[in-house]
């Protein structure tokens, strides 16, 4: 599902490269959970991996694609595709609606489009159900995203990764801003959903309470500049 190879990456104001990854693969299906110290480039190295950043160095190969071979808009097409992205700081759009940033997937990409009818009837309806699993009120679903706490844009942002099945889900600290009992139903929904649609999970946090819930652990400093790793089923 994921293969990198011979990765580098490196700011342009630094002397160091930020990943150095010689090899890592991460099979389909498989939960991993991706933790190391502030500045050792987690969310850089998901940057890379969802194909929003490019190494100076090697690459990265999703689904039997390299990044590298995609250019302009069929980089960004594929991604629409195939990956799910939870970002640290949302993204939402904020003078949208609840349901139309959930929904913002399935009208750039026809294939999650598609996978959603297919599981609630129509986008809406798999919008709605995703809303309710992440335990967002319904009295907020046509609210601006700009209104909403910071806790509750966190389960949109997730609602909006997970719609259409996405075969790769992609999480930066997702659970930062929730109490333990949010937190806990919140990765039940995750790992819940990303199971039952098959979906790959690599997700970060420092919050290495939540490790055991997942399949594979890795630190990042063990394998920046490792010779191999491998998450596999």
């Amino acid at each position: 599902m994921i293969d990198i190879q011979a990765l580098r990456f490196r700011w342009a104001r630094s002397r160091a490269d930020t990943v150095a990854i010689e090899q890592l693969s991460v099979a389909a299906g498989r939960t991993l959970f991706l933790h190391g110290p502030s500045g050792s480039g987690k969310s850089t190295l998901l940057g890379l991996l969802a194909g929003v950043l490019v190494p100076q160095q090697g690459g990265v190969t999703l689904l039997g694609t390299p990044w590298a071979s995609l250019k302009g808009a069929r980089r960004d097409a594929f991604r629409a595709d195939h990956v799910g992205y939870v970002f640290q700081q949302f993204n939402l759009l904020p003078y949208l609606g609840v349901l139309d940033n959930v929904l913002l997937p399935c009208r750039f990409s026809p294939t999650r489009q598609r996978r959603a009818t297919a599981a609630e009837g129509n986008p809406e309806a798999a919008a709605r159900h995703l809303l309710r699993q992440v335990g967002l009120r319904e009295s907020l679903w046509h609210r601006p995203a700009a209104e909403l706490s910071v806790g509750q844009q966190q389960r949109v942002a997730a609602a909006r990764a997970l719609i259409g099945q996405p075969e790769i889900v992609i999480a930066d600290e997702p659970t930062s801003a929730l109490d333990a009992g949010l937190r806990d139903d919140f990765m039940d929904v995750l790992l819940g959903q990303c199971r039952a649609s098959g979906s790959t999970l690599v997700f970060v946090s420092h919050d290495e309470r939540l490790a055991p819930r997942f399949d594979d652990r890795i630190a990042l400093g063990e394998i920046n500049h490792a010779a191999q790793a491998e998450v596999s089923a």
